[in-house]
């Protein structure tokens, strides 16, 4: 697990390739990261499907009552088929665009 501090945002990528290891570690350490935006990059990762990706809920749920972006970032999906309490898009770039406007959309109040 690679953790990359940048501003107000934290970009956790899987390193080891091993995704429910993974997700273990990012659960039982989500509270250094609570108080920021995160982006998980899963991107290296192959065959990941929705159903892997909505155990990924209960810490997007935290991080929208904390009022705090919570991104995945996956290469090869359907984005269609996915949640849509996820949000899940396709580089690390448009995460953090993504971080940026609900970053505006808070500051305004909506």
């Amino acid at each position: 697990m690679k953790v990359d501090q940048k501003g107000h945002t934290v970009t956790i990528k899987n390193t080891q390739g091993d995704f429910n290891a993974f997700l273990e570690k990012v659960t039982q350490q989500f509270k250094t990261f609570e108080k920021q935006n995160i982006i998980i990059d899963l991107s290296a990762d192959s065959g990941l499907s929705e159903k892997d990706l909505k155990l990924f809920l209960p810490l997007v749920k935290q991080q929208k009552k904390a009022k705090k972006s919570f991104v995945i970032v996956v290469a090869d999906l359907d984005f269609n088929a996915v949640s849509d309490k996820l949000t899940v898009v396709p580089s690390l770039l448009e995460a953090h665009d993504i971080i940026e406007m609900e970053e505006i959309e808070r500051d305004l109040g909506f």
